[in-house]
């Protein structure tokens, strides 16, 4: 794990979730749970970022039914709103108009070398500006916040590092003397940095290799059953650690239950449908509550566009105020 989020009493935690599509599993344990383990610690802003989901949804329907469902996800798994704020990125105008300052100070080969670009485009995404510019959209969603602790999966840690370094380059233009921006930090929890999906690959909604958060009856059953194994025969010893399916139950099992159904993987006699039928139970019970508070919110939609409204205001109390000072260091001037 990078440094520990709870020795600074001064850290502010700032990140947010595409609504590209239904959250998995791999959200959950690659940023989700970090975000509510650290929500009621310290100061907290947590978004919606339909924005960056605009890079590949195409779609006003869906981006509004996904928008909702990430709110009701957030709530259903013990996100309290009277300790975090939680919003919809476009309802804090100032976080574009940021984004903008930054375009200027950021080199294109800088962004064309990202990792993270460069995987998308490979995946058949259209290299569109929105797709280049994405970590300086980023870097606006942190650093308007103040953000110091960044909850995110291994795979966007260069998208920070593009954060430190844009903070860097205003202060050094516009305000070396007294800064405005200070730098973050990734924070990482090595041990499930990576989420496999059904294919073997990692959880992704562009590769549609994902098992649902809130998955449920045949349809959780039908993904999990189609996980992808080896041939090795049921009667013979299998190695564990090279199983999809055994990484999986190790993000849901407690420490005797995983060294349990190892020990069976090693013996012989267990196949990978017993190891599946396992993984299954495991994820019913994980989500059993969560399942049901999800259930009930879906019934309350004037609430849950209340919490997200008032989330919003929250931001702006801070963000209204920094973009003054932004505009002053840059010399933009307003007569309203």
């Amino acid at each position: 794990m990078t440094d520990d989020a709870s020795s600074n009493a001064d850290t502010v935690v700032v990140s947010g979730i595409q609504p590209s599509g239904r959250l998995h599993i791999g959200n959950y344990f690659g940023a989700l749970r970090q975000h509510l383990d650290l929500h009621t610690q310290h100061r907290a802003f947590y978004f919606i970022v339909n924005y960056h989901a605009l890079t590949s949804l195409h779609d006003a329907d869906r981006m509004r039914e996904y928008t909702m469902d990430v709110a009701l996800d957030y709530l259903a798994l013990g996100f309290d709103p009277d300790e975090a704020a939680l919003f919809i990125q476009s309802d804090v105008p100032e976080v574009t108009e940021l984004a903008w300052i930054f375009y200027n100070l950021m080199p294109v080969s800088r962004l064309e070398r990202g990792v993270s670009y460069k995987e998308k485009v490979a995946q058949g995404l259209t290299p569109n500006a929105g797709l280049l510019n994405y970590p300086v959209l980023q870097a606006a969603d942190i650093l308007i916040y103040g953000g110091t602790q960044v909850p995110v999966g291994a795979d966007q840690k260069q998208h920070i590092e593009i954060t430190r370094d844009v903070a860097q380059r205003f202060n050094n233009t516009f305000c070396p003397d007294d800064p405005i921006f200070t730098l973050p930090e990734p924070y990482i929890l090595d041990d499930v940095s990576v989420v496999p999906g059904i294919d073997g690959q990692k959880m992704s909604k562009s590769y549609g290799n994902t098992i649902g958060i809130f998955d449920e009856g045949k349809a959780l059953k039908k993904k999990v059953m189609s996980i992808v194994t080896d041939s090795t025969p049921l009667d013979e010893p299998k190695d564990p650690e090279q199983c999809n399916v055994f990484a999986l139950i190790k993000l849901f099992a407690d420490t005797e239950r995983r060294a349990e159904i190892a020990e069976q993987y090693r013996a012989g006699g267990y196949g990978y449908g017993h190891a599946k039928k396992e993984l299954l139970g495991l994820i019913q019970d994980f989500f059993a509550e969560a399942r049901e508070r999800r259930h009930e919110l879906e019934q309350r939609p004037d609430y849950v566009r209340d919490v997200l409204r008032d989330g919003a205001k929250r931001a702006r109390a801070t963000t209204e105020p920094l973009m003054a000072q932004v505009r002053e260091a840059t010399g933009l001037m307003t007569t309203v």
